[in-house]
Order: C-alpha cells, then structure tokens, then sequence
C-alpha cells in the first residue's frame, strides 16, 4: 500500500485522502468506459518517465497543484473503437467521479493511450 495522502487545508482543519484510494476509483472508472482494455500495465518507460509515474504497474498518478486534482491515465483501447472517443470519455468519467467523490472542482484528466488490443 501507498502511504502517500492528497492533503487539503480547510479551515476546520485538514483532510487526508490516500493516494491508494483514488486510484481505486480511477482504475474502477476506466474500467467501466466502454472502448477501454484495459490501465497499461506495460508502458513504455518513456511515457512512464515523461508523466511521473513511479511504477508503471499502476498506470495512473493523482496530483494535487493548487487545490486542482491532476491525473494522468494510461491506457490500451480495444480495436475498432474510436480512440479520441474511448479516450475523451474516459477523460469525462474520471474528471466526475474524482469531483464527486473528493469535492475538487473541475480535476484535469490527462488520457495517454499506449496500444490497441486485439480479440483473440
């Protein structure tokens, strides 16, 4: 487990939420948008390096710059779907739930699709 929190100071004190916890929600989310294969477990370690992540297992980091959310996905898209489609929901999905579920006003969503997968 990841002990790192996203940290807010409110003026009744602060609020800590586990960086673990939403990227519960994240992978849950992307894993709901049709289109999407699957959180790339198998980045490259270029795009990996470019967006921070320090396992590409995961496949998702979560941020937090002046009390806006960032977060930054990888994924595959199955074949045959619109990736700027698949990618924008997914880009609209995760924005939502990490709104609704953590109160951050209107979080940036960075979607970075690695591959295609294919039907066996």
């Amino acid at each position: 487990m990841n002990d790192n929190y996203i940290s807010c100071q409110e003026e009744n004190g602060s609020i800590n939420i586990s960086e673990d916890v939403i990227y519960s929600l994240v992978r849950t989310t992307i894993s709901e948008v049709e289109g999407v294969a699957g959180v790339a477990n198998t980045a490259g370690g270029e795009l990996a390096e470019l967006i921070g992540l320090k396992t590409i297992a995961k496949g998702v980091r979560v941020q937090l710059n002046d009390n806006q959310a960032v977060v930054d996905v990888i994924i595959t898209v199955y074949y045959g779907y619109s990736i700027m489609k698949v990618a924008q929901d997914v880009q609209e999905r995760v924005a939502e739930v990490v709104h609704e579920t953590t109160g951050f006003e209107k979080p940036m969503v960075n979607v970075h699709v690695s591959g295609l997968a294919f039907d066996k």
